[in-house]
């Protein structure tokens, strides 16, 4: 029964990666645009930490991770004789993301778990979580900092248990993935200190091992500067000058997180906010019973210590965390006491919590992104109270296609930006993309030629409603009220085009 409920749990994993939802802008920027555009020549649009003069993200993991499937998926087109486009693009990458969470992180807790009834819980708790479903399927930094956090401690394990041999093979990737975890997210080694410390004394037992792992992680650092550098620097990069010009990226993330007033333009959280309110929002029911009495591995303490040592910086999100969700879910024992209760609560909440993330959290951004791209007649394109549109979704079109992301600007402001740029509809079309929730626009609807709307505003048609979105970053309930908030987010969904042209 639980091999059949696996493999179903793998058909749903699946079937959440292939689908349009859009938790958060990150999973674009930080990396299919930017390879999607090296690759397919489509417009790029970089956002602050690949355009400031001490950029935070590397080119690397990017490359190495996204570029060979898009690469692969190039070839195939162009040998059946079709055109890439880029929405079939993001299919290929959210598949490639379902591969690798499938095989490469099942994989590795089948390693980390040698015990077959705590591996058979493990796999089925961490399988049906709604993390897995939605965080883990999309292209985040923190989706394959994940993997590669439970291969560094699968490689370490197998060190560990095998005290006679060098092992040259596990020591050399062991290295190239502590080097690319990095490179990737400065907060990787937060969740290796453990397993880092329990294998010190195998390594001086062994201290050939410790030449060998310092070598390639130095080789692997070379090579991740050079593409760095000559990535931001625009040109060929010559050997004697990367120590001079290099762009040394993980350097640059650390030091812009480490200084108050950069975190504060993303928001300061108090130092409990992961224990106390970001991993119960990752693991639901189940919270409690982290700290609940118990054996306590190697994966606990590196869920735990990676939790503590990340809740030191002010910023903190719940995708952060997502390394610790199979970490801690794998170090779970559920009670038999109450057990179907236990466990028709895990299955309600997952339930809940993917059909919100999974089916309609923003989910009308990519679909109304892929829309534009069919429109020919359109200059600007303003978009409120959403999150920021992932721009490469367009391809081509980008080149005649305006993007601003008005974010939550005030009504007033944003309604006075959209009528400055405004042009004479039988030019060019200027489109407002926004909530249907957001009632301040209905002041300006134009309903069955009817003026409802000040004398000197433009009134706005609707040209394209996409139901499927709910926006979850603009609740108000201090002025709505809770029946009134809810009525907005979940009576009014979708996601609205309109027309906000002048009639000339």
């Amino acid at each position: 029964m639980s091999r059949r409920l696996y493999l179903f749990l793998v058909l749903v994993r699946l079937y959440f990666a292939l689908s349009r939802s859009y938790i958060h802008p990150d999973e674009h920027f930080q990396g299919p645009e930017i390879i999607a555009g090296e690759i397919f020549g489509w417009p790029v649009y970089k956002t602050w930490e690949f355009t400031s003069e001490h950029p935070i993200r590397s080119i690397f993991p990017l490359r190495l991770i996204y570029a060979p499937s898009l690469i692969i998926f190039k070839w195939l087109c162009h040998g059946m004789g079709y055109e890439a486009t880029p929405m079939a693009a993001f299919y290929v990458l959210r598949g490639f993301m379902f591969l690798l969470s499938f095989v490469l992180e099942d994989w590795a807790l089948h390693e980390l778990l040698p015990d077959k009834q705590e591996r058979a819980s493990a796999l089925l708790l961490v399988a049906s979580s709604y993390v897995t479903w939605t965080f883990q399927m999309h292209t985040f930094s923190n989706s394959i900092e994940t993997i590669i956090v439970l291969w560094c401690l699968v490689l370490m394990r197998r060190m560990q248990h095998d005290p006679e041999h060098t092992q040259v093979t596990l020591c050399i990737a062991l290295a190239f993935l502590g080097v690319l975890g990095v490179f990737n997210r400065i907060t990787f080694p937060a969740f290796l200190v453990v397993a880092g410390v329990q294998l010190l004394p195998h390594l001086w037992a062994k201290p050939l091992r410790i030449p060998i792992l310092l070598g390639v992680a130095a080789s692997t650092t070379v090579i991740a500067l050079a593409l760095d550098t000559e990535y931001y620097h625009g040109h060929q990069l010559r050997f004697w000058q990367l120590f001079s010009t290099a762009v040394f990226t993980p350097v640059n993330n650390l030091t812009y997180n480490l200084d108050p007033a950069n975190l504060a333009q993303h928001g300061i959280h108090p130092y409990w906010q992961h224990f106390v309110a970001n991993l119960p929002q990752l693991l639901g029911p189940l919270f409690p019973l982290v700290f609940a009495p118990g054996p306590r591995n190697t994966l606990f303490w590196s869920g735990i210590s990676g939790t503590a040592l990340l809740s030191c910086f002010k910023h903190q999100e719940p995708r952060f965390l997502l390394p610790a969700v199979p970490l801690l879910l794998s170090s779970i024992q559920l009670p038999k006491r109450f057990a179907k209760i236990w466990i028709a609560t895990w299955i309600g909440f997952n339930v809940l919590a993917v059909i919100i993330f999974g089916r309609y959290h923003q989910a009308g951004v990519v679909p109304v992104q892929a829309w534009l791209a069919q429109q020919e007649n359109v200059s600007e394109v303003f978009w409120w109270k959403t999150y920021s549109p992932p721009r490469w979704i367009s391809g081509e079109a980008n080149n005649h296609l305006n993007t601003t992301d008005l974010m939550g600007m005030d009504g007033d402001e944003m309604f006075k930006l959209t009528q400055h740029t405004a042009e004479c509809r039988s030019r060019k079309l200027n489109l407002l993309v926004a909530p249907s929730s957001a009632s301040y626009l209905d002041q300006y609807k134009h309903r069955s030629g009817l003026v409802t709307y000040p004398e000197s505003a433009v009134p706005l048609d609707l040209l394209y409603h996409y139901s499927r979105h709910i926006g979850l970053d603009d609740l108000d309930w201090s002025e709505d009220g809770v029946w009134g908030t809810l009525y907005k987010v979940i009576g009014r969904r979708g996601l609205d085009v309109w027309d906000v042209s002048l009639r000339c």
